[in-house]
């Protein structure tokens, strides 16, 4: 051990590091939604791309990377596998030939409709372990992380 780097500097970062922290929650919650979808085909990841894409008009890449805390160029990648599979479909802005729009596919919806269960479940039990009656205080926490709101 160096007497500039103690163990006390290990023990303050196990204790206190908030990265540290939500890393480990979210790889932890990660598996538990990957494994309950599974039998769907889906990561959470994709789920929630999926999910972010079921709205009245199809979204812009970059609007879908700002609403997933992503970069553009991860989302692109992302997206790749789900259109390959006949999940979503991409196609020129109308108003902006530089953007593209994606959108759900019939095929993807069907898929979701499958999915949610097995989300809304899933989350039922991690709102469970997590044992609060309201758990708004924690999403706006999580939010102000993200997104400095």
């Amino acid at each position: 051990m160096r007497a500039d780097l103690p163990i006390t500097v290990t023990h303050e970062v196990r204790d206190r590091c908030l990265c540290l922290h939500l890393q480990r929650a979210a790889r932890a919650i990660g598996r538990r939604f990957d494994e309950a979808l599974r039998p769907v085909g889906l990561t959470h990841g994709q789920y929630s791309l999926l999910v972010s894409l079921n709205r009245p008009e199809p979204p812009r890449v970059g609007e879908l990377a700002h609403f997933l805390a992503m970069d553009r160029t991860t989302i692109t990648a992302n997206l790749k596998p789900l259109e390959r599979r006949g999940l979503l479909k991409m196609h020129p802005d109308p108003e902006d030939k530089r953007s593209r729009r994606i959108a759900l596919t019939d095929q993807g919806r069907d898929l979701l409709v499958h999915a949610v269960p097995i989300w809304r479940n899933t989350h039922n039990d991690v709102d469970q372990v997590l044992g609060r009656v309201d758990p708004t205080p924690l999403k706006a926490d999580l939010m102000a992380l993200s997104f400095g709101e």
